[in-house]
């Protein structure tokens, strides 16, 4: 401030004090601009005016830093084995000054043995969808350059966050990953220095103030924010059952038969998909006939038949559990001779896309030999 300072004598008038400054952007003067107040004093000595005195103060605004990141939409449901499952933010620099933004994220919750590779890719088209091209053009680590939002919005950068969700994840995992963008100086090619809190009393230049509140893993005043996406696993849980019964011999006919040679044997193989999960598609089961039966060509393969699973000894193991098939199925499947993994015979079908709570079933004949 430089005073200007005048003996007035006396004054016959009331002196008049006009003062004017700039007016300030709605959402906040841009940092580095200087504010000037002109003060202008007009007098009368004996009736008549007086010279003006006249005086001004300039400051130069200082830097407010203010970074929102905010994650659009609800929770992600995946599948297990997915890849490049997508989350979808908006970064945007709430501050007076252009900076630029480091990007990170962090996993905040869910089982890191089953998701990798994430990373984030600039949305280029703002349609919260990675499309190939923005795929193809690679991941990235910081916002260059981002301008100051003038309260329309127009500035938000939106980002998608992916991740490589693993088979071995089960339904109603859920992975929690975070994004924080923190606030570094612009002004030259590539991420510039981090901002801090100017410290000490307000200097000449263009000082820091880190305005900004707390985020999801971030304090207040630390020049970041940050806010959490969420993957929610929705998986099938399948388990499969195979039972065989005795349906004749060639002494006793079907009453109480017994597993002699030429003995005609039904195979039962229930598929269920536990409650609670997702739907199980493209389900195709495979089975490597022993060596010691014979497929029974003159009845058939039967898919998408119901079928019972009951317990028979130890609930916690499937292994002894036992599968009843109703006559009820589709003829469908295949037989081929040989080609099995130790050129055993096989017998193959695909059944129904499977619905959570439901249980499908195919079941066969064979004879011993």
């Amino acid at each position: 401030m430089r005073p200007t300072t005048q003996w007035l004598g006396t004054v016959s008038a009331t002196a008049l004090i006009v003062m004017s400054s700039t007016p300030a952007m709605a959402v906040g003067t841009t940092a580095g601009d200087s504010i000037t107040n002109n003060v202008t004093v007009s007098y009368e000595v004996g009736g008549i005016a007086q010279t003006d005195v006249t005086d001004s103060d300039t400051f130069t605004v200082d830097r407010r830093v203010n970074v929102d990141v905010t994650f659009v939409g609800g929770t992600v449901s995946v599948s297990p084995g997915e890849n490049q499952a997508e989350l979808a933010f908006d970064v945007t620099n709430l501050s007076n000054d252009t900076i630029d933004l480091d990007l990170s994220t962090a996993l905040t919750g869910g089982t890191a043995a089953n998701i990798s590779n994430i990373e984030i890719y600039l949305d280029a088209d703002g349609d919260r969808t990675l499309s190939a091209a923005e795929l193809a053009a690679g991941p990235i680590t910081f916002l260059d350059e981002v301008l100051a939002d003038d309260g329309t919005g127009t500035q938000t950068i939106e980002v998608i966050v992916v991740g490589d969700i693993d088979v071995g994840a089960v339904n109603g995992d859920t992975f929690d990953v975070t994004l924080t963008a923190d606030a570094h100086a612009a002004g030259a090619a590539g991420l510039g220095a981090e901002l801090t809190a100017t410290a000490g009393a307000n200097t000449a230049g263009v000082d820091t103030v880190l305005f900004d509140g707390a985020g999801a893993t971030d304090g207040a005043n630390q020049g970041d924010d940050s806010d959490t996406g969420d993957f929610f696993v929705s998986g099938a849980q399948v388990s499969v059952v195979k039972s065989s019964r005795i349906v004749s011999d060639p002494v006793n006919g079907t009453t109480n038969p017994k597993a002699i040679p030429e003995a005609v044997i039904e195979y039962c193989i229930a598929v269920t998909n536990a409650s609670g999960g997702a739907t199980a598609t493209a389900v195709n089961v495979v089975d490597d006939l022993p060596f010691d039966v014979s497929y029974l060509s003159a009845f058939g393969i039967f898919v998408d038949g119901t079928a019972t699973v009951d317990d028979n000894s130890t609930p916690a193991d499937p292994s002894d559990d036992i599968a009843t098939c109703a006559a009820d199925g589709v003829a469908g499947g295949s037989f081929s001779a040989g080609t099995g993994s130790g050129g055993e015979d096989q017998v193959s079908g695909g059944l129904s896309d499977i619905a959570a709570g439901v249980t499908r079933a195919l079941y066969f004949r064979v004879t011993i030999n």
